[in-house]
C-alpha cells in the first residue's frame, strides 16, 4: 500500500520575473486595437484592478502578489519536505511546445531520464529579466525522471481501460514545457540551478483544446476571433480528466511507493476569458468551485463541462480536474488551502494541500 500526498499550486511564468513585467500580458492586451476604449479605460474598472494597477502599471502591486505566491510555494515545499516523496506526479497542460500539429494527445506521460532544463529561457524570450537577477544564461537544472514508475503508471491506467499516451523523448529544438520547469523552479527558489531532490514524473494534459493549434497556445487578437478561427477539437473534458486522476489514484494506491500527486496550473486566465476582453479573470466562476473544493462537494467539479471551463478560460483548471478525482479515489481530505485573487496578473491562483 503506496502513502500518497496531493498538492496543488500555479506555474504562473511571470513569477519568475521582476516587479516591473508582472503584468505586462495585460499591458500587451490593452493594445489591443479591436478591445473598445471604455473597458480598456481603467476608470471603468473595478476598485481591485484599479488599486493593483497603480499609476505604475501594476509595478507596485506585484511585490504583494509575489509575497502571496511564496508563502504558498514555501507551503508546498515544506509538505514535501515532510512527507519526502519517492516520486512526484505533476500534471501540468502543454501550451503549444512539446506537442504541436503532428500530434496532440489528451493526456501523455513524460516516461523521461534525467533531463536538463532551462527555466528562464521563456523570460529570455520576452526580453524580462529575472526575479533572482542572475544572469540569463547559465541557471539550467536537472529535472531527475523516474522512467520505470512512469511506465508501470502507463501500463496500470491503460490496463484498467483508460487509454494514455506515453513518450520517452521530449521534441528536439525546444525548451522543457514551462508548466513542469516551473513547478520545479518555484518550489526550489531559493537553489536555483541546484539539485532538487524529488524525481518528477509529468502527463501532459491538453487543456488548451480548441486553442492549442488555432492560438498556439498563446494570446488571440479580438480581429482574429471575429474573424471566425479555425477551433481545433476539443481538449478532454473535466470529467474525463476527473476520471484520469481516478485511475492514476489506483494505481499508486497499489504501487507501494510514496507518490505526491501535484497539480500545477493557475485557474481562469485573463487571455483565455475571451467574454470578459482578456482583461480580467473570472473570479466569479473560480470561486465556485473553489468553494465546492473546499466543502468536498465532488459532484460540483464532476458536473462541470467543457462549455463551462473554455468560456470562463478555465483551461489550465483541467490539471485540478485530474487532482480532485486522484483525491476523490484515494480518499484524502483537504488540510489547508489558499485562493489568491488578482484583476490585473493574468490569473487566479490556487494552492492546496491533501493528506
Amino acid at each position: 500500500m503506496a502513502d500518497v500526498i496531493g498538492l496543488g499550486m500555479t506555474h504562473y511564468p511571470m513569477v519568475a520575473t521582476d516587479n516591473a513585467n508582472m503584468a505586462s500580458l495585460l499591458r500587451g492586451t490593452l493594445k489591443d486595437p479591436d478591445i473598445p476604449a471604455d473597458r480598456k479605460d481603467p476608470e471603468n474598472w473595478s476598485e481591485q484592478a484599479r488599486r493593483e494597477w497603480g499609476d505604475d502599471a501594476g509595478a507596485a502591486a506585484a511585490q504583494g502578489h509575489r509575497e502571496a505566491l511564496r508563502a504558498g510555494f514555501d507551503r508546498i515545499r515544506a509538505e514535501l519536505d515532510e512527507f519526502q516523496p519517492d516520486v512526484m506526479v505533476v500534471w501540468g497542460d502543454d501550451q503549444y511546445e512539446n506537442f504541436r500539429e503532428e500530434v496532440v494527445p489528451s493526456f501523455c506521460v513524460l516516461a523521461y531520464q534525467d533531463t536538463v532544463v532551462d527555466p528562464l529561457a521563456l523570460l529570455r524570450k520576452r526580453n524580462h529579466p529575472n526575479a533572482w537577477g542572475l544572469p540569463d544564461e547559465g541557471q539550467s537544472f536537472v529535472m531527475r525522471g523516474r522512467p520505470d514508475f512512469a511506465k508501470r503508471l502507463v501500463t496500470d491506467v491503460i490496463n484498467s481501460g483508460f487509454d494514455i499516451a506515453y513518450s520517452y523523448e521530449k521534441r528536439s529544438g525546444i525548451n522543457f514545457p514551462h508548466a513542469f520547469a516551473n513547478t520545479q523552479l518555484f518550489l526550489d527558489w531559493d537553489n536555483v540551478g541546484k539539485e532538487f531532490p524529488y524525481p518528477i514524473v509529468p502527463i501532459a494534459v491538453n487543456c488548451y483544446g480548441e486553442h492549442v493549434i488555432a492560438r498556439q497556445g498563446g494570446i488571440a487578437r479580438f480581429a482574429d476571433i471575429n474573424a471566425g478561427e479555425d477551433l481545433d477539437p476539443p481538449g478532454p473534458s473535466p470529467l474525463r480528466c476527473f476520471e484520469l486522476g481516478r485511475a492514476v489514484g489506483r494505481s499508486v494506491r497499489a504501487g507501494g511507493r510514496r507518490v505526491a500527486l501535484v497539480a500545477s496550473s493557475s485557474w481562469s486566465h485573463a487571455f483565455l476569458n475571451d467574454k470578459d476582453w482578456h482583461l480580467r479573470p473570472d473570479t466569479e466562476a473560480d470561486l465556485r468551485l473553489y468553494e465546492a473544493m473546499v466543502a468536498g462537494d465532488y459532484d460540483t467539479w464532476r458536473a462541470a463541462t467543457t462549455g463551462e471551463v473554455v468560456a470562463a478560460g478555465q483551461h489550465e483548471m483541467l490539471n485540478w480536474f485530474c487532482l480532485l478525482g486522484a483525491m476523490s479515489e484515494l480518499g484524502l481530505e483537504l488540510r489547508w488551502s489558499e485562493f489568491v485573487t488578482t484583476e490585473v496578473f493574468n490569473s487566479n491562483k490556487a494552492f492546496a494541500v491533501y493528506r
